[in-house]
């Protein structure tokens, strides 16, 4: 039997997000969408905002996604590659996943050869975007000290705490579906622009975070793919070794 060769890619879960209006629907739509991946995927991207929060301890874990993680658990057992990307809202994975799941974590960007061509593949967040705040809060919640002393707080009040920043931040970012800001104004076509001159070998680059949907040529012959989201539009890249195709899911099936 010939092994399946294709290749997906999809970012932007938010499951477990407080602002959808039925978390358990939201979930059954993405198990199914990935289902459907299963048929033929040799391997899976997932870039990152996976999970809307996330905070591994060492010795328990956040209550929920037991069907989901069910379901990659299944496709790893059945001999699919699943590699989940640390995002910024899923920032703190640490081990537990990879050793009960067996999904690798990736924290960062990486360049990946698929069937000889090669891709450049991260969440996202952090790319192009230069401000001082931004850097200062990234830097915050990656600090081992940080982390270490954010542990300590029980996590009654650090979970709400975390679903409620997630839910302002959407709120003041106005929700819905959000927009292409135009080639001049993205920071990551910006990034991309110029990190193709100097890696002209790289065809594909391909990021979420910012839940827009598009395609658009860089120059140099590279592209830059932004995957959208999986709770508003249901969108995924596909690569069966010689193309690339932009997807939605139906999820009235």
């Amino acid at each position: 039997m010939v092994k399946p060769a294709v290749t997906y890619f999809l970012s932007d879960l938010h499951l477990g997000a407080t602002y959808m209006s039925d978390e358990r629907e939201h979930e059954r739509r993405v198990i199914d969408m990935l289902k459907m991946m299963s048929h033929d995927a040799r391997t899976v991207y997932l870039l990152g905002d996976v999970l809307d929060y996330w905070f591994e301890y060492r010795t328990v874990v956040p209550r929920g996604h037991v069907r989901f993680f069910g379901q990659l658990a299944s496709m790893v057992d059945s001999g699919i590659e699943v590699y989940w990307f640390a995002g910024n809202h899923d920032i703190w994975l640490f081990d537990y996943l990879s050793q009960e799941l067996g999904v690798k974590v990736v924290d960062g960007t990486v360049i990946k050869d698929i069937d000889g061509v090669k891709f450049f593949l991260g969440h996202g967040d952090g790319i192009g975007d230069t401000s001082r705040g931004f850097r200062i809060i990234r830097s915050i919640f990656r600090n081992k000290i940080c982390q270490k002393l954010f542990s300590a707080i029980h996590p009654r009040w650090t979970v709400p705490f975390a679903y409620r920043w997630s839910r302002h931040s959407r709120k003041v970012r106005g929700g819905g579906v959000a927009t292409y800001g135009g080639d001049d104004n993205e920071p990551q076509m910006r990034f991309v622009k110029e990190y193709s001159l100097k890696h002209p070998d790289i065809r594909y680059y391909i990021m979420g975070h910012r839940h827009v949907f598009v395609n658009r040529p860089v120059g140099n012959g590279a592209n830059l793919i932004i995957l959208g989201d999986c709770f508003n539009q249901y969108t995924y890249a596909r690569w069966d070794g010689q193309n690339l195709s932009l997807e939605h899911f139906d999820t009235t099936e």
